[in-house]
């Protein structure tokens, strides 16, 4: 097999490029799609939310997941049984990565965009609703 930059040409490594970009990278798409999500209303915020994350945290799982043999449940001397190792690994991977870099960047953003506009508006007054009309009282005093 010929060889490129002197690395082997395992073409399924670059597989994991999304996933490792999404470690720098992936938090401030993430804040950005918060705050997209609170500031616009309707479902396509919403939508890119789920799958702009979507490439790098399933390719990562998948590389978390498999190869199924290390799911395999070990047997005390004893004969109780313990859970995989795996298993740990795989939480440890759903908290860092998806948990920390992916959900609670978009948290943050969503919340504090919703609650900056929650102050302003207190602080504004309440806002009368677009094309509502001046009434009778309204127009004396103004």
């Amino acid at each position: 097999m010929p060889m490129m930059f002197g690395y082997s040409d395992e073409w399924w490594v670059l597989l994991l490029y999304p996933a490792v970009l999404w470690v720098p990278f992936g938090p401030f798409f993430m804040l950005s799609l918060g705050v997209w999500c609170a500031s616009a209303p309707g479902p396509r915020p919403r939508v890119w939310s789920v799958s702009v994350p979507l490439i790098p945290v399933v390719t990562s799982a998948i590389f978390m997941i498999f190869p199924l043999s290390r799911w395999d449940r070990p047997v005390r001397v004893d004969g109780a049984v313990e859970p995989p190792e795996q298993l740990y690994e795989f939480l440890g991977y759903l908290a860092v990565y998806v948990g920390g870099i992916t959900v609670l960047p978009w948290l943050l953003g969503y919340g504090i965009t919703r609650l900056l506009r929650f102050v302003r508006a207190r602080r504004c007054g309440p806002a009368k609703p677009r094309g509502a009309r001046h009434t009778a009282t309204e127009a004396d005093t103004a």
